[in-house]
């Protein structure tokens, strides 16, 4: 069963990027500042380093750790007994605010930042920009994961519709592509879309240090951590430039990016991090 649970997950991934590849090929919202075939060499090379270093270092324990919080019934699910399609819903809500805790700890941590700002180094945002995270991020990130599962306690089957669209939605809110603006308000209110997700991406921290849902969008105007300006996403003007001030010369670095983490003057979120560096 597990095995056929990763299947389906790798399945909705490969045809989740091709689909969005394909759509913003056919109608981008912003011209590329980077060659796209540059682009997907670069992040596909850091999406086999990510998926080699946790396959060897974290998935198997992981699989084994959601097994055994199943079988000796931890977690709130299983004291509430939540049960069938109730504790799969519960669930995807559920971890999904716990995923908007973690994004936002990215952000306000500094030891966190210090990986989390290789995804946000990018200057421009499509598809494969949901491929560009430090495998250092995402160990630390398989210890919150393992904490939530103890926590909430979800079924293996749970989990992976959980992992699923977590992927899924993630290379939906970073392609290139927008919707018109009356379809952009009404989903928007409901699920991160492309235009809510790219003033998260922002060189101006006033929007960039925003916006940290990933599925649903309801967590940033609940929790008072949503900002964007109306037509955020439309243009690459200075004013609405995507990723970091510093070092954009060394976005496509693998050494940069790779080892970014680790100096030891890297500096925090707000040392750097001004809109008005990108506008000289």
């Amino acid at each position: 069963m597990d095995i056929d649970l990763d299947t389906g997950k790798l399945v909705i991934f490969i045809l989740g990027f091709m689909l969005f590849l394909g759509i913003e090929t056919l109608v981008p919202q912003r011209p590329w500042p980077d060659s796209r075939l540059r682009r997907l060499l670069f992040h596909g090379g850091i999406a086999l380093l990510n998926t080699l270093t946790i396959r060897f270092l974290a998935y198997v324990p992981f699989l084994l750790w959601i097994v055994y919080v199943e079988e000796q019934g931890w977690g709130i699910s299983r004291w509430l007994g939540l049960t069938g399609w109730v504790e799969m819903v519960a669930t995807v809500l559920v971890l999904d605010l716990f995923d908007y805790c973690w994004h936002r700890a990215n952000h306000r941590v500094t030891f966190l930042w210090r990986f989390h700002k290789a995804h946000h180094s990018d200057t421009g945002m499509d598809v494969t920009t949901a491929l560009r995270f430090h495998p250092g991020e995402l160990l630390l990130s398989f210890g919150a994961k393992a904490l939530w599962v103890a926590v909430w306690g979800p079924t293996a089957i749970s989990w992976f519709l959980f992992e699923g669209l977590v992927s899924l939605c993630a290379q939906f809110h970073h392609s290139n592509f927008d919707f018109p603006n009356q379809v952009e308000q009404t989903l928007s209110r409901c699920i991160v879309t492309p235009r809510f997700h790219a003033s998260h991406h922002a060189v101006d921290r006033h929007y960039g240090d925003a916006n940290f849902s990933t599925i649903f969008s309801i967590w940033d105007p609940l929790f008072r951590s949503y900002s964007r300006p109306a037509d955020f996403g439309a243009t690459t003007n200075k004013e609405h430039a995507l990723g970091l001030p510093e070092a954009r010369n060394h976005a496509f670095s693998v050494k940069t990016w790779l080892f970014e983490p680790f100096k030891l003057d890297n500096l925090t979120l707000g040392d750097q991090a001004t809109a008005s560096e990108i506008k000289k």
